[in-house]
């Protein structure tokens, strides 16, 4: 594989997340989906797709910016009870 092959792959793989902006390996980042108008994880549920990082602090700061709604296109209900995923409350 040449040089351009491999650097395309590669950002083909990062996915930004909504919280903080950073970039970052496509399995580093938690995915979600738009269910039924509800908000639910699925690294493999069909659908348009928003990616957070692993900290509490991004999921929180993606809810307040309505960051879930933009990314998505369309208006979720945010369980407060996603927050269960996050074993780093401290963010």
């Amino acid at each position: 594989m040449n040089r351009a092959a491999f650097s395309a792959s590669q950002a083909k793989s990062r996915r930004t997340c909504a919280g903080c902006g950073r970039k970052a390996p496509q399995g580093d980042l938690i995915r979600f989906v738009a269910h039924d108008g509800a908000l639910s994880p699925g690294r493999k549920a069909p659908g348009r797709g928003v990616y957070t990082c692993h900290r509490l602090a991004c999921f929180e700061r993606a809810t307040v910016r309505s960051a879930f709604n933009r990314v998505l296109r369309q208006t979720v209900r945010v369980d407060p009870a996603l927050a269960r995923l996050y074993t780093d409350a401290d963010g």
